[in-house]
């Protein structure tokens, strides 16, 4: 939709459909679609908006999802839903969500369905959801510690009898009294999540701690009650297997919150009321009813509650929620400010123009949540074994058993193997080894101000050796000064200056600001501008009083057969040429001054290993300067959008992994062109909407810090995968030796999902470079 009759001529169209009440919102692009009758269906609302000559977008949903235990789960939830039309769906173990992406016409309810035929529950994951989830958790959560206990106490007996001077220190009938309700009360959940795994077609770990220990208490309890004293009993070991899985998986389960500790830390920093005025007197009014537009008054001590501009007041802020940066923020009338943030002197009126999920900390929670449900290339080994992890290490086992049963003579003991194979075998710690540390990675960076568009631009980001960076507002501070104007002869400075600032005046371009400033400060005149053009890095063009004017570089003025005079040059400088009526007026000179912390952050990248190019549409002398200051080698001058992303695909054929940091229109292309992108925090919507990773602080230091992050991350998805694989690799095959016993499987099994994601949680503790 591009105008008020597109969205007034798609409301007509639905609201003839029979039983619809259709209202169009042309601001957000959505259609609110209610139905007083079952006359209509969604798939005719749909086929309306198409015939109406509209696209209806795919639609994106979290869902949260039940009964998943290892990564066979994730699997296997996966590989169903795929094959269905319409949906596609990853499913992030560790924090037990899916994002699905759902074509036009096909329904929520359809994808729960799809998750609940694969033998696992679903429902969509909201802000509502999230609370009734964590209520509920805290309201089962010791009933499963409670369950843990009591099967503790009748293992303990059963358990000491393997240290005892005789092993059957307890009599045979003893033994099945207390292995039991440990069986089948305490390993209940196994049986019920195999059977639902099964149910849908696949096989999980609860299969396989099923089967192990029901092998184990069959046998014990049919040598009990034929009375076959010569052949031994391993109630010991079902019910040691049992409790220590549950152990495990209640300490797993707790260590996965703590990854999410950073949303929540988040989702908390946002106040729940506020002081809105009403009726011309504030009063308190809960956050879900408060609107764009309303005044909000925010006090000392008191957590600004929505995004919007100072009226009135003055006070600092504190923006490290958002941006990482620790020290206060001086807010006057018309500047920003953003939901999340401390106030701490004065009181402030603000006038709310973001609320609720419309903030930028709901933003940043969205992008948190959405690159922590992504899923990072490293993992697709994981994923591929962990999709038939199950079905061999049960074919294993059978060979085990039987290859055991003929070679000893002892089935038995070939059982107990078979046994012992079935409970050591871990798809928990593969499907763990990657989220884990995906989400406590991404966590740590949105507390610093570090968001990343999903696990592939985190693992990219690691891999950089080659960063191509826009000087200007990303190496310097963007706010340029009017330093020198050379007017042609006969032209006025302040003809020379109203020319230029006429023009720029639409312009949110960093030049254009400080030419129109200069300008007002001078107390010019602006007239308006008809037929105005912008050409990104070369100028800008406009009818003033019905005669072309032109702005911008000598390139841009000579093609356009315009004759310039000498001017006078100024090292460090960037020229603005300007000429009205085919006349050559003059030029501007601005500068720009370095933000204090580049030149370590660079040297930073550099002790990484990263090389740092600049690409800059600034003028030749300008760029120089800034690059010698800076120890930069490599730059590149008047880069015009199309050159900068050249100038990347080039460092790319030279076989380099290559990064992009900017903060303008003009350096969307080659962000987009870049391996890992990275948007600096306060630059244009497009460049953000590009980058796949966007740095709330405005300077290089969150770009090093999010390489670093990157890279400690790395290094733990690699360290859990190597002890993954090699618990796996090296455990089942001494288990099926008859080296291991089941008791200790069992406690290896427990511990090893455990250490995996307790590795991960230690990126929580990690400092930033700047504290090192």
């Amino acid at each position: 939709m591009t105008c008020a009759s597109c969205s007034t001529r798609l409301e007509k169209q639905l609201n003839k459909l029979p039983g619809v009440e259709a209202a169009v919102n042309l601001a957000n692009e959505t259609a609110t679609i209610r139905f007083r009758t079952a006359e209509t269906t969604s798939a005719q609302i749909l086929d309306t908006i198409r015939k109406t000559g509209f696209d209806v977008p795919p639609r994106h949903v979290m869902l949260k999802i039940s009964g998943m235990t290892c990564a066979s789960c994730a699997a296997r939830i996966e590989n169903v839903v795929n094959r269905q039309p319409g949906m596609d769906i990853a499913v992030n173990l560790a924090s037990e969500t899916a994002r699905a992406v759902l074509q036009p016409g096909t329904e929520v309810g359809d994808l729960i369905d799809a998750i609940s035929k694969t033998g696992y529950g679903a429902e969509v994951w909201d802000e509502k959801n999230r609370e009734e989830a964590r209520a509920r958790d805290a309201k089962t959560a010791w009933k499963e510690w409670l369950v843990f206990w009591g099967a503790v106490v009748l293992t303990l007996p059963l358990v000491a009898g393997m240290f005892a001077p005789s092993h059957e220190w307890l009599p045979r009938w003893l033994q099945f009294l207390l292995a039991t309700p440990v069986q089948f009360i305490a390993g209940w959940r196994f049986y019920r999540g195999g059977f639902n795994a099964l149910r849908g077609g696949g096989a999980n770990m609860d299969v396989l701690v099923a089967l192990g220990t029901s092998m184990a208490w069959g046998l014990s309890a049919v040598v009990t009650f034929m009375g076959l004293h010569a052949q031994p009993v391993y109630f010991e070991a079902g019910a040691a297997v049992i409790t220590l899985v549950r152990l495990g998986k209640l300490l797993e389960a707790s260590a996965k919150r703590k990854t999410l500790d950073a949303i929540e830390k988040l989702l908390a920093l946002t106040p729940q009321t506020a002081w809105v005025q009403r009726n011309g007197e504030f009063v308190e009014t809960s956050i879900a009813d408060i609107k764009a537009g309303d005044r909000v008054r925010v006090r000392p001590g008191e957590r600004v509650p929505v995004d919007g501009t100072v009226e009135s007041g003055e006070s600092e802020i504190e923006e490290a929620a958002l941006s990482g940066e620790s020290l206060p923020v001086l807010k006057r009338s018309g500047d920003k400010v953003f939901a999340a943030t401390q106030n701490t002197l004065g009181t402030l009126v603000i006038h709310a123009t973001g609320v609720g999920e419309h903030t930028r900390i709901a933003e940043i929670i969205r992008l948190t949540e959405a690159a922590q449900g992504s899923k990072a290339p490293i993992q697709k080994l994981a994923d591929q074994v962990s999709g038939v992890f199950v079905p061999v290490v049960i074919v294993i086992a059978l060979i085990t058993l039987v290859a055991s049963g003929l070679w000893l003579g002892d089935w038995s003991e070939a059982l107990i193997r078979a046994v012992t194979v079935l409970v050591i075998a871990c798809p928990c710690a593969l499907g763990l080894a990657t989220p884990a540390a995906i989400m406590a990675g991404t966590g740590w960076g949105a507390q610093y101000g570090i968001l990343f568009r999903n696990a592939e631009a985190l693992e990219t980001a690691g891999r950089l050796d080659t960063l191509a960076v826009d000087k200007t507002g990303t190496l310097t501070t963007g706010e340029f000064g009017l330093s020198l104007m050379s007017p042609a002869p006969g032209v006025s400075e302040d003809s020379l200056l109203a020319t230029a600032a006429c023009l720029e005046q639409g312009s949110e371009h960093p030049l254009a600001r400080a030419i129109v400033k200069a300008a007002q400060q001078r107390g010019l005149a602006l007239e308006p501008v008809e037929q105005f053009v912008a050409l990104p890095g070369q100028g800008v063009c406009g009818n003033i009083a019905g005669e072309a004017a032109l702005a911008g570089t000598a390139d841009f003025l000579q093609a356009r057969n315009l004759r310039l005079a000498a001017h006078t040059h100024v090292e460090a400088a960037t020229p603005i040429l300007v000429a009205r009526s085919g006349q050559y007026l003059g030029t501007l000179w601005l500068t720009d001054t370095l933000r204090s912390n580049t030149p370590q952050s660079l040297q930073t990248l550099r002790d990484m290993g990263v090389e740092v190019v600049m690409l800059t549409g600034d003028h030749e002398s300008a760029a120089r300067a800034v690059a010698e200051k800076l120890g930069i080698q490599d730059f590149h001058a008047r880069q015009a959008p199309q050159d900068k992303a050249a100038a990347v695909r080039r460092l790319q054929d030279m076989g380099k992994k290559v990064g992009m940091a900017g903060d303008g229109i003009n350096d969307a292309p080659a962000l987009a062109q870049a391996d890992a992108s990275f948007a600096m925090g306060m630059g244009t919507d497009i460049a953000k909407e590009t980058a796949d990773i966007t740095l709330a602080r405005h300077d290089l230091a969150g770009l090093a810090e999010a390489v670093a992050l990157s890279r400690a991350t790395l290094k733990k998805i690699r360290q859990n995968l190597f002890f993954a694989f090699v618990y796996n690799v090296l455990g089942i095959p001494l288990a099926a030796l008859g080296l291991l016993s089941p008791v200790f499987a069992g406690a290896a099994m427990a511990m090893s999902s455990v250490s995996v994601v307790t590795n991960a949680l230690l990126l929580r503790k990690r400092r930033p470079l700047e504290k090192q």
